[in-house]
């Protein structure tokens, strides 16, 4: 519970200063240091056991890394998130209260069950094996594909270009959500790990993580009104997987 805690901690930090900024988009900055960092705790408060220890740590600081950071630039001098944005407008007056339980604590009780493979790899005792290695593989395709997927969508709105136009090139040709099909490997390969080590139960952190990418807070919040928005979305859903990259479909 010590884990929990932690995240528990860092959530309300970033809510008070949510409500200082009147910006509750940070709460997406936080989401990978809460997630590494109830790894850390994990690691602290159970003694360990062999080198998979080191690896899922490693492996987890590193993705909150990059995502942190990217998060962090990409909402650097803009304006509060459209989906926060749509969230205080439901809710009015209320939204800097309630947003501490809908949105802060919330994401504070999941970055702890989605870090429960790093808790299972910590605490295994078994040598590294096979299954460690295509884990890692699966984590570093996972990891490379949305930093890649991220750095382009960086590139084509930093662009000039029609405020109209839809990216539809590099690895957003095969995906309409590439960044969420890297991250969902990342962490499928992260619970390969920790299977490795006989913890077959965590499957339920990345069933969890790509439920919500697919279906709460990812595909299906991005898009539920886009299409609306933006006229030229439409033909780009109409020709592109939503999820997993294939070849566009002919016209």
């Amino acid at each position: 519970m010590a884990a929990l805690a932690a995240s528990i901690a860092l959530f309300l930090l970033a809510w008070l200063l949510s409500v200082l900024r009147r910006d509750a988009s940070i709460a997406d900055i936080f989401w990978g240091p809460a997630v590494a960092g109830c790894a850390a705790v994990f690691l602290a408060v159970i003694p360990a056991t062999g080198p998979r220890a080191w690896l899922v740590l490693g492996m987890v600081a590193a993705w909150a890394l990059r995502l942190s950071a990217y998060i962090f630039e990409r909402n650097r001098g803009q304006a509060e998130d459209r989906r926060y944005r749509a969230m205080r407008e439901k809710r009015g007056p209320s939204f800097w209260w309630r947003s501490l339980y809908v949105v802060f604590l919330s994401q504070a009780l999941l970055a702890w069950i989605v870090a429960w493979p790093t808790l299972a790899a910590i605490a295994s005792p078994r040598p590294i094996n096979w299954l460690d290695a295509v884990g890692t593989a699966l984590w570093l395709f996972g990891l490379a594909w949305e930093t890649v997927a991220d750095r382009q969508l960086a590139r084509f709105l930093a662009s000039d270009r029609d405020r109209a136009a839809v990216m539809d090139r590099g690895l957003w040709r095969y995906s309409r959500h590439p960044n969420y099909f890297g991250e969902c490997c990342a962490w499928w390969g992260l619970f390969l790990v920790a299977a490795a080590g006989g913890a077959w139960w965590t499957v339920v952190s990345p069933l969890l993580l790509t439920l919500l990418l697919l279906k709460v807070s990812g595909v299906a919040l991005t898009e539920k009104d886009i299409g609306e928005r933006r006229p030229a979305y439409r033909d780009y859903m109409r020709r592109t997987s939503a999820f997993i990259p294939r070849p566009p479909a002919r016209d």
